[in-house]
């Protein structure tokens, strides 16, 4: 029984869920109430979609991108109230989550990628700061390589560039994900409550299956190659590899002796006693990390 939960929680745990299989970590889990930050909301037609989308707050543009199966009501509504005192953040939902309709085509993050780049084109934003956690931080790299001109700055929150990004005992887990696995669970009360056609999330389960067993490879040049400076977040026990976390900071242009040479202009940062879920959760520490590097102040954070 024991081997079981555990298998279960790392299973949900690399679809990139905030799925709280551990008994004490679900009981910690709610669903932040509607942000009152709330400008606008819409559908913006992209790509063959029509994909929702939301404006809170005023300022300089932010977008959000969550994690698999997410919404912005799951992933992003306790931190939006943060965000949104110095900035206009732009919450959007991608292909077949929430409430953007799926269609006939494959996931995948460059149509992911494309995807978000037509609706900042359609909201008239020449460019932004892109936040994406999970499944949205990887489709912020591939934004950022596809789409360099549209990017401002990064943050990425426990997310990889490549498939094996994620440490081993997860990546062996993927081929064991089944559909049922996540009837019972918030993911599909979410789905049920907000999504345009109920009867398709068995489908919508099924092909993000299929997505997380492709293997993926952004490059590391391609990384490398991105201009905007990035901030790297991860928990210590998130289920990112130490070495891939490390060796794209330093394709950031990080790892470097900072007193003799001066700071970079990305930023990593490990908070400890973490986990891919429980990251999420902490919102006034993420805050206190993610709006200085943004607005390029002194961070204040305490990690205690």
């Amino acid at each position: 029984m024991k081997n079981s939960i555990i298998k279960k929680y790392w299973i949900v745990l690399i679809t990139g869920c905030l799925l709280l299989a551990d008994p004490v970590c679900f009981a910690q889990f709610k669903v932040a109430p509607k942000p009152n930050t709330l400008k606008s909301s819409g559908y913006a037609p992209v790509n063959g979609l029509k994909m929702y989308y939301e404006i809170h707050g005023q300022g300089k543009p932010l977008v959000l991108l969550h994690g698999s199966y997410m919404t912005i009501d799951l992933n992003y509504n306790a931190i939006i109230p943060a965000l949104a005192k110095s900035h206009q953040v732009i919450a959007l939902e991608m292909q077949g989550h929430g409430r953007t309709a799926d269609i006939n085509r494959p996931f995948g993050y460059a149509a992911f990628a494309d995807d978000v780049a037509g609706l900042l084109k359609h909201l008239k934003i020449d460019s932004a700061d892109i936040l994406g956690y999970s499944l949205g931080g990887t489709v912020a790299l591939q934004l950022a390589i596809r789409h360099p001109k549209v990017v401002n700055k990064l943050v990425i929150i426990s997310s990889v560039y490549k498939h094996e990004g994620w440490i081993k005992a997860a990546r062996d887990l993927f081929s064991t994900m089944k559909p049922e696995f996540l009837d019972a669970t918030p993911l599909k009360t979410e789905y049920d409550r907000v999504a345009p056609d109920k009867a398709h999330w068995r489908t919508f389960v099924e092909k993000n299956i299929v997505f997380d067993n492709q293997s993926f490879d952004l490059g590391i040049e391609n990384i490398k190659a991105i201009k905007s400076p990035a901030l790297l977040i991860s928990g210590d026990n998130d289920g990112v590899d130490f070495y891939h976390l490390t060796e794209m900071y330093q394709a950031f242009g990080g790892g470097i002796f900072g007193d003799m040479t001066g700071l970079p202009r990305s930023q990593l940062a490990i908070l400890p006693a973490m986990t891919h879920v429980t990251l999420m959760m902490q919102t006034d520490k993420l805050a206190a990390i993610i709006i200085p590097f943004l607005d390029g102040t002194p961070s204040k954070v305490s990690i205690h």
